[in-house]
């Protein structure tokens, strides 16, 4: 849950215009924040961020959850991005398979020489942080969505799942092939920054081929973001760490994935201009549908 929702919440309970403002300058930037990252493109999350407003305005004091009202507000924001986003050439249009996005020896091999990663080590310089939008504007929209909302938004598996409908066991899924997504990506510019940015980057027929891998390190690496976010259970969790004991190229895996989840967790967010922002809440203010005062008349802006 969002603070921000808790805090909107609580400030449309006192029915009070300062108040009222101050929430919606709350649900401004959240909504913004989350068109930001889904749509990619200013002008869409700004267009994204005023309708989904004007067509909460009505509902908003009605709403004494903030759970309902978090998920109210992100399904509709999901749908107007989905709805109004430039699409990209290069996006890929295929489920994400799962073979495609685990490393092969070399890269194993790779990652192990280069040594461990600190991932509360990276800061997220500018150049870092446009490469992570564009990488996360390749995935495919139902990989995007679950990603930014449970990585970048901070929602729970949960939430998340009364948002797009999926189940948690499949919001699961989704994610970690999202997180793999993004990090062979990254992985790969890195190691070789004039490689083509645009699709999905398969393995060079020279490479090893998926039969050629470990059987308990292919296991391995269906179960890491459950390990990460502590959702295996304790016998599973002992044999992956006995497995990470012996296996160094599988521990540099882990700690690159990881490294990764904590770029999208720090990625900065996009910020609305005060001006324009002030003024959409002012309009918005003007519609807020605040109940009848004792004498019959409606409660001064």
């Amino acid at each position: 849950m969002r603070k921000e929702i808790e805090q909107a919440v609580a400030l449309l309970e006192k029915n009070d215009p300062r108040a009222i403002e101050q929430a919606l300058e709350l649900l401004q930037g959240t909504v913004f924040s989350f068109s930001m990252k889904v749509c990619g493109q200013r002008e869409d999350a700004e267009d994204t961020m005023q309708e989904v407003l004007v067509k909460a305005i009505p509902y908003l004091p009605k709403f004494e959850s903030p759970r309902a009202l978090l998920v109210w507000l992100y399904k509709v924001a999901k749908n107007r991005c989905l709805m109004s986003r430039r699409k990209s050439k290069f996006a890929p249009k295929q489920d994400l398979s799962l073979d495609e996005l685990m490393p092969d020896r070399h890269e194993l091999a790779r990652l192990a020489k280069a040594g461990p990663v600190n991932p509360e080590s990276l800061a997220i310089r500018s150049q870092q942080a446009r490469r992570l939008r564009e990488v996360i504007q390749e995935l495919p929209p139902q990989y995007r969505i679950i990603l930014v909302l449970r990585d970048m938004e901070g929602l729970t598996d949960e939430e998340v799942g009364d948002i797009t409908g999926l189940r948690p066991g499949n919001v699961r899924v989704r994610l970690h092939r999202a997180r793999l997504f993004v990090r062979q990506k990254l992985a790969r510019q890195n190691h070789n920054p004039a490689a083509p940015k645009k699709g999905i980057l398969r393995p060079a027929p020279t490479m090893a081929t998926p039969e050629k891998r470990s059987a308990s390190c292919k296991a391995l690496f269906a179960q890491l973001s459950n390990y990460l976010d502590e959702q295996l259970d304790d016998s599973l969790c002992e044999k992956l760490e006995q497995h990470l004991d012996g296996c160094q190229p599988c521990k540099a895996f882990l700690a690159s994935l990881e490294s990764t989840i904590q770029q999208l967790r720090n990625a900065p967010s996009g910020s609305l201009t005060k001006v324009s922002a002030a003024k959409i809440r002012r309009d918005l203010l003007k519609q807020y549908p605040y109940p009848p005062s004792t004498s019959g008349r409606r409660s001064p802006i």
